[in-house]
């Protein structure tokens, strides 16, 4: 039974499907009758949850507020901005309908949020003592996508986070740009054990409406890209069309400056992607709902007595020490059961309580990470577990990087750089600048520019011209 209901492929043989399975079987999600849509579980919305408290505190921190906007857009609006929304048309719910009638206007299902709240922000904002606007939006957004789907990874809806802020300067505009892209870092690397890159996206890969965009990448170990955040630099691109003006300290009214950042649910599958194994997710002890699992041990109902009232204890002792802790009880199931259920969902560590245990005054505890067993006395449980949890969390980051490291390979020469996209991973190359170069290469090995450096190159890897940028190019998905 175990078998059946465990992860039944090797994550080394079919990565799609294992990942599959682990988004399924741990109870972190499952997929709805609408292509390209799924249902968070419990378990999944609560790490959802963990990486919005997180990352929420952040901005609190900087001054940031939460605020909501609507999800219907009238078509009017968008003929403000075509050229932002003409990137997003393919890809387009529309509202045409209600109830019975047809609707004068049709209504697009916010893709993403810019033409909502600029037509506001243009009601509310008079003056320079409006400034600086620094709000942030928890929401659903609807994308059809066409290609093949892929829980939290490619939706055509989604969870995510979205930022609008509005400035008085380019520089103060720029300085959020680059502000918010530390979070985004400190939040992957720092609560996901994500290592990530960073750098500027190509024109081409900009988002649509911004005067440029910085991007955060990370590779899987399948050799394939996620973007795993983005902060976009819009300048007065929607402000003027938008009429976001305000009275300036000079007497004078000046458009605003803006900018718009946001990341969604993706992080939360690319953690499992880099981190998970054959039996399971592994989570990060940062960000998992559940970090120690208390699992009693017993063969009788005398022992079974004894073993609860210690495991008790040591719930009530983990919790006090505000370590988010659990106990099995349940009885239905036996101890190897309960071992192999945890570790699918990829719980840090395992604390188990037997007969023997209570005799000897001691717990046994087990890494989800590594598998190691040890023995700790229980006047040490609390530190211990401290202490183990911290060390996990480290690991996971350093493996990670680790990774990383391997799967980032340099290419002096076209055959070379062909040959190392088909393997996978990043390659670093060197680019003339040129779309017409950008685009032959997407065409004919699949790989995008995924990130622009500023470390220096020599040539174009594909035309031979002097580069003007070092690129890392990766499939992606």
């Amino acid at each position: 039974m175990a078998k059946e209901i465990g992860i039944t492929v090797r994550k080394e043989e079919n990565f799609s499907e294992w990942y599959a399975q682990v988004v399924l079987k741990s109870g972190i999600a499952d997929y709805f009758a609408v292509k390209g849509t799924i249902a968070l579980k419990p378990y999944g919305y609560a790490i959802w949850e963990m990486v919005k408290k997180r990352f929420d505190l952040m901005l609190r921190r900087t001054g940031h507020r939460n605020v909501y906007f609507p999800t219907l857009i009238p078509e009017k609006l968008l003929a403000k901005e075509a050229e932002h929304f003409k990137g997003f048309v393919p890809e387009v719910f529309w509202v045409t309908r209600a109830g019975d009638r047809e609707l004068g206007e049709e209504l697009a299902l916010r893709p993403t949020s810019e033409t909502i709240v600029y037509a506001l922000y243009s009601k509310w904002i008079k003056s320079w003592r409006d400034l600086p606007v620094l709000y942030n939006m928890w929401n659903s957004v609807f994308r059809a996508e066409i290609k093949a789907t892929k829980p939290l990874v490619r939706n055509s809806e989604f969870l995510w986070q979205e930022g609008h802020t509005v400035h008085e300067s380019e520089e103060d505009a720029e300085r959020e740009v680059r502000r918010i892209l530390r979070l985004y870092r400190r939040l992957a690397e720092e609560y996901l054990a994500i290592p990530v890159l960073e750098g500027r996206k190509s024109e081409r890969e900009k988002f649509k409406g911004a005067v440029y965009t910085m991007t955060l990448e990370a590779m899987m170990p399948d050799g394939k890209a996620i973007q795993v955040a983005t902060s976009h630099n819009l300048g007065q691109n929607f402000s003027i069309p938008f009429e976001v003006r305000f009275l300036g300290r000079d007497g004078k009214e000046h458009y605003a400056w803006t900018t718009s950042w946001g990341f969604s649910w993706r992080m939360i599958g690319a953690m499992i992607m880099i981190h998970g194994d054959d039996k399971g997710l592994k989570l990060p002890p940062r960000i998992a709902p559940i970090q120690c699992i208390i699992v009693p041990i017993s063969y009788s109902k005398r022992e079974r007595e004894e073993v609860l009232k210690k495991a008790r204890k040591v719930l009530r002792m983990l919790s006090k020490a505000r370590l988010r802790a659990e106990l099995d009880e349940r009885e239905e199931y036996t101890p190897g059961w309960k071992f192999n259920d945890w570790e699918l969902k990829g719980v840090p560590l395992r604390i188990e309580v037997g007969p023997r245990d209570v005799r000897e005054g001691c717990v046994v505890m087990v890494r989800r990470d590594t598998g190691r067993k040890e023995k700790v006395p229980d006047g040490e449980v609390v530190g211990r577990a401290k202490e183990l949890l911290s060390d996990i969390q480290r690991e996971m980051l350093r493996r990670a990087r680790e990774m990383l490291r391997r799967m980032t390979r340099s290419a002096d020469s076209y055959e070379e750089f062909k040959g190392l996209i088909k393997e996978g991973g990043f390659v670093k190359a060197g680019w003339c600048g040129s779309e017409e170069c950008e685009v032959k290469i997407k065409e004919e090995t699949g790989a995008d520019i995924r990130l622009l450096t500023d470390e220096k190159a020599k040539t174009c890897v594909y035309c031979g011209r002097p580069a003007k940028a070092l690129a890392y190019f990766a499939r992606a998905y």
